[in-house]
């Protein structure tokens, strides 16, 4: 809204300064500052409000020390991050990007999924919450909404005919050089001829394969959106654990949204150029400011949860983030954590059953699934666990950026 107002100054009433809003590093700098003061002073009025009403977390008894001491601690503080991420967004950034678009909808439609989730855990009393089988309907029905929005709009292009030699010329004569179209291709990092199509894929059907395309796209994307959504999910375990490596995993993607936005960046480093992305620095940097003020009260010992509301939000931005940049194959080294967390209890699960139907006995690679109670089962306190973990994320993320030019 700013933007708008801002704009108007600056293009109709010619008031020196107010065009320094056209800016996304200047915009992206208030936002990211506005998200953090808004999650740390008005934060700790949330989490009194939760307090007051008595929206605690109900701890199961799973052997864990330090678990008691949790109980009653407010939850649902996943409110704290949605609401200081959109409000910077709504006055900050270009609200008919469609990009904007997008992650403002992934962010109420997780967000109510979670919220939905807390609130049966907490009033209705039932410590499983949402039942598996709507949390995924939830998540599919987002994967089809933006798979559909990224292949069908089209305000979603990517740039395929500029050079390198490109970056020697200036921006204006770049942009009506340059060709838009829609396509599905997407990064594969560390390879020279790094572009893969998803429309390939049915190359051997005919000439007209391209008009198919979505039957794989489409796909992907729910797939990609169900798998980072609940590792997020799974790695909120312990205090300032998911909120931490999420921030470190979101302004990576905010670098490589900044330089696919970009069209002299995006031709020297010889990457996708996708137009309008870089609108999504806005964004990010308040989901980021948003993060990092929100472990202002999460960090050990917590005095509030994310939840469900905060988790499976998280995870949704982070892998829309992806897709929209096209760096979704990257997820797997940028959000190892979440890899790490989701892997742990697919082969505990699956280890336990094989091993009870062959041997009659149910025996476990890990202590305890996901990992970081493995590692609280060794007897590791909970604040050691989270910083090794950030670390972990810290080495991820910067082998993430070196993609950019090691192929």
């Amino acid at each position: 809204m700013l933007y708008y107002f801002f704009q108007y100054l600056d293009k109709t009433l010619d008031v020196p300064g107010t065009g320094v809003f056209q800016y996304i590093t200047f915009r992206s700098g208030l936002a990211i500052i506005l998200s953090l003061m808004i999650s740390t002073i008005f934060g700790k009025r949330i989490i009194n409000y939760l307090r007051r009403q008595q929206i605690g977390e109900t701890v199961r008894e799973l052997g864990l020390e330090g678990q008691t001491q949790k109980a009653g601690t407010p939850t649902m503080g996943g409110l704290i991050i949605i609401f200081s991420t959109l409000i910077p967004v709504l006055l900050l950034a270009k609200l008919d990007n469609i990009y904007i678009i997008l992650l403002i909808v992934t962010t109420l439609w997780m967000g109510t999924i979670g919220f939905i989730d807390d609130y049966i855990k907490i009033f209705k009393k039932d410590k499983e919450g949402l039942k598996g089988k709507f949390k995924v309907i939830g998540q599919v029905g987002l994967g089809i909404i933006v798979g559909s929005v990224l292949y069908f709009h089209p305000g979603v292009t990517v740039r395929t005919d500029t050079s390198t030699s490109d970056i020697f010329k200036p921006a204006t004569t770049i942009s009506a050089v340059a060709k838009e179209e829609k396509s599905t291709a997407t990064t594969i990092p560390f390879f020279k001829n790094n572009e893969f199509d998803y429309a390939e894929i049915l190359a051997w059907t005919g000439d007209n394969y391209k008009d198919y395309a979505w039957l794989i796209f489409i796909p992907m994307v729910i797939f990609i959106i169900t798998a980072v959504s609940n590792g997020a999910n799974l790695t909120d375990g312990i205090d300032g654990l998911a909120a931490g490596t999420s921030a470190i995993s979101v302004l990576t993607l905010g670098i490589f949204a900044f330089v696919s936005g970009n069209i002299i960046f995006s031709n020297y480093l010889n990457i996708m150029y996708i137009p309008n992305s870089g609108e999504m620095t806005v964004y990010i940097a308040a989901f980021v400011g948003s993060l990092i003020g929100f472990l202002w009260y999460n960090t050990y010992p917590a005095t509030v949860f994310m939840g469900d509301t905060g988790s499976l939000t998280i995870g949704g931005i982070i892998a829309v983030l992806a897709i929209a940049v096209r760096k979704e194959l990257l997820i797997p080294v940028l959000c190892g954590i979440f890899l790490a967390e989701n892997l742990s209890v697919v082969l505990q699960v699956s280890y336990f059953k094989y091993t009870k139907k062959k041997f009659g006995e149910g025996r476990r690679i890990f202590l305890m699934s996901p990992l970081h109670h493995h590692y609280q089962k060794k007897g590791y306190h909970e604040s050691k666990i989270v910083t090794r973990f950030w670390i972990v994320a810290i080495l991820l993320a910067i082998f993430s950026l070196v993609s950019l030019k090691l192929r």
